[in-house]
């Protein structure tokens, strides 16, 4: 069953993401997760926890560095921190850029997939550009399933349509049946197939414009990505 769902936005994220937590019922059994990528703002708040629980019947919070995960729960990245998974436990901390967003997309689907495997789905909703979808391609690779907004309903469809590209998805869906689908996974048993592909990497010629130091190419699949020593991480 897929009972753990990590959710990726950008721009119009919110819009989308109301409509996906309306659709979300009381006794879903699954932990949600979402990050927005969301600036610190002027007090370093973010309202979208409030503004998500009124949309739906779910509580809706800000996670604390070490809870406990529980059922029937959307847990949101707060500003400037990206938000992690182990096993039974959330963690948040102000780690490197990725994508030049914190939080960002990436890291949380990442940590989802090692420490669940092919109890993951991974959502990829409205955005610009493509953070997230390294992060989707390895829960495909752990198992997992990869869902995808359909980019006609999408306010700002380049996040759905580099999933597309990149991933192989396994269901496209308008943005008002998503919920219903995350329902159904997880509560729909199924048999789990991880991928291996080789990790390929090596030094480049430039710089990482956050730390100015070294940069390595790391290409796994169809994924391409940038990171220095530091942990900065940049899609091409």
């Amino acid at each position: 069953m897929q009972d753990i769902v990590v959710v990726g936005a950008s721009a119009g994220g919110v819009e989308a993401l109301q409509v996906l937590t309306a659709g979300l019922v009381t006794d879903l059994p699954a932990s949600v997760f979402v990050v927005l990528h969301i600036g610190r703002g002027i007090d370093g708040r973010s309202f979208l926890p409030e503004i998500l629980a009124r949309a739906g019947a779910l509580p809706v919070k800000h996670p604390v560095e070490g809870e406990e995960i529980c059922r029937a729960q959307i847990y949101v990245a707060p500003p400037d921190c990206h938000m992690l998974l182990r096993c039974g436990h959330v963690h948040v901390l102000h780690g490197p850029k990725e994508n030049r967003t914190r939080p960002s997309i990436n890291p949380l689907f990442r940590s989802a997939a090692a420490a669940y495997g092919p109890r993951v789905t991974g959502v990829i909703l409205t955005g610009l550009l493509d953070d997230g979808v390294g992060g989707l391609a390895e829960i495909k690779r752990c198992g997992g399933l990869a869902v995808v907004q359909d980019p006609a309903t999408a306010l700002y469809p380049s996040m759905p349509e580099n999933a597309l590209k990149c991933v192989n998805v396994d269901h496209v869906v308008p943005l008002h049946g998503i919920a219903q689908l995350v329902h159904a996974l997880a509560t729909t048993e199924r048999d789990a197939t991880e991928v291996e592909e080789p990790m390929e990497r090596k030094l480049v010629d430039l710089t990482c414009p956050e730390c100015r130091g070294p940069i390595w190419e790391e290409r796994q699949g169809r994924i391409v990505q940038y990171r220095c020593r530091v942990g900065h991480a940049y899609s091409p």
